[in-house]
């Protein structure tokens, strides 16, 4: 969904929601505009998230678990993204 915060605010909140909610942070890779996290459960389900920029106020974030998705894990995961906000 969007947020009404900076780009760098909810990269920031992405990382530390990875953290809180103990997954194994695999990599990051990030330019100006886009942010990729990819990290793991304890179970080993693969979560992708994918924050863009899209003005400087407003920020785009998808979130992706496994293959076909887990809705009850992701709307976990924004929620912990925007307590951080």
């Amino acid at each position: 969904g969007s947020l009404e915060h900076g780009y760098e605010d909810v990269v920031r909140a992405s990382n530390r929601a990875v953290e809180q909610l103990q997954f194994a942070r695999i990599s990051e890779n990030r330019d100006a505009l886009t942010a990729i996290i990819i990290a793991r459960t304890a179970d080993d389900k693969r979560i992708e998230i994918k924050v863009s920029k899209v003005s400087e106020s407003v920020s785009k974030v998808q979130i992706r678990v496994a293959i076909f998705g887990d809705e009850a894990l992701s709307m976990t995961i924004l929620d912990r993204i925007k307590g951080n906000l």
